[in-house]
């Protein structure tokens, strides 16, 4: 079963300093942190794809009415007060190993190395209907 965790860039459950505020070696822990749990993934062959995103002030909002040119807004968008920051796509035997996934990216060192309790959403991903061939 296929689930998407989601890592969506709020104030942490257990830290409420801005990464902006880390110092280089916070900073470098965390991302090694990251890249430990995305190896460990792929060694159990759990991971199919993980990915860190830009932040909102690269981002583009995009709007069509499929008649006209489409209407295209450049970030940052002040008024979110929280953006997707990143994910890991996993292929995982039960709901349960999504969870336990999720825990462990959730507990992701901050300042001073302690867990900050990331919030971390835990998507199944449908699979598409089938097709007449």
């Amino acid at each position: 079963m296929k689930y998407m965790l989601i890592k969506t860039h709020t104030a942490a459950a257990y830290c409420d300093t801005a990464m902006s505020e880390w110092t280089p070696e916070e900073i470098a822990a965390h991302i090694a942190f990251q890249q430990t749990l995305g190896e460990e993934l792929a060694k159990s062959g759990e991971l199919v794809d993980a990915q860190g995103l830009a932040g909102p002030d690269e981002a583009r909002i995009v709007s069509s009415d499929g008649r006209s040119a489409p209407v295209v807004t450049d970030g940052p968008f002040p008024e979110s007060k929280e953006f997707l920051a990143g994910y890991w796509l996993v292929d995982v035997d039960s709901p349960e190993r999504a969870v336990e996934i999720a825990a462990k990216a959730s507990a992701a060192p901050g300042p001073g190395g302690k867990p900050i309790g990331e919030y971390i959403e835990v998507r199944a991903v449908m699979s598409a209907p089938a097709t007449d061939a």
